[in-house]
């Protein structure tokens, strides 16, 4: 039987250390029959977009930024942005769209395309059905919303006012942070960390969750069809 791989996109900004796990996690029973079709950033130089030519075979890449893209398209919006970023996304029919340290917040015209809420303002196809997307945050629910989390959770914690952080892979929707959680870990502050220790042993439960969640929302959304 012929296992037609499920499809990923994944949107990065920085060094890709996430992505790299789920590079690494292709086709093992981490994430079995995927492949990730293309990898978008919002900055030329991060170095994610090195990692994906890299792997093999190489994963082609796509590179759109806010400003320049303003810049290039005098009269156009940040909401034209991001409905272009979901077009780029869309051509790629994936069955799942990761960020993965995507550093842009995404307005009603990105959500809109992938839910299938609204369709698109030119000739191309509206999804048949909803794309899942999801976000890690390296922080729990409900607290430290939004930027510089691991910063703001040490800065806590060294006051006295929490004891752990941690990581969490959520549904994106409108509000920042505060879709559904797929996959929550807490992460304890030890004696003596500094905030690069900390940092570092948090990353290590991101590169284990970001593959645990990708992995269960395509078996929700396109199962593994397996020879009886």
């Amino acid at each position: 039987m012929t296992i037609s791989p499920r499809r990923i996109v994944v949107l990065i900004s920085g060094s890709g250390t996430n992505l790299q796990a789920l590079i690494d996690a292709l086709n093992t029973p981490a994430l079995p029959h995927a492949e990730i079709a293309l990898v978008l950033s919002n900055r030329k130089a991060a170095y994610g977009l090195t990692r994906a030519k890299e792997a093999s075979p190489p994963i082609r890449t796509a590179y759109l930024a806010l400003q320049p893209y303003l810049k290039a398209n005098p009269g156009k919006t940040r909401d034209d942005y991001d409905a272009e970023v979901a077009k780029i996304v869309l051509q790629e029919s994936p069955d799942i769209v990761v960020l993965a340290g995507w550093m842009h917040v995404f307005g009603d015209s990105f959500l809109d395309l992938l839910y299938g809420i609204k369709p698109p303002a030119d000739d191309s196809e509206p999804v048949k059905k909803p794309i899942p997307v999801i976000n890690l945050h390296p922080a729990l629910p409900g607290a430290f919303d939004g930027t510089n989390a691991i910063e703001r959770a040490y800065e806590a914690y060294q006051k006295g006012e929490i004891k752990h952080s941690g990581v969490m892979v959520h549904k994106v929707v409108r509000a920042v942070d505060r879709g559904e959680p797929l996959i929550v870990r807490e992460v304890a502050f030890e004696e003596g960390d500094t905030l690069e220790t900390f940092a570092t042993r948090l990353h290590k439960v991101e590169w284990e969750i970001i593959v645990q969640a990708t992995k269960t929302m395509l078996d929700e959304v396109k199962p593994v069809s397996v020879e009886g």
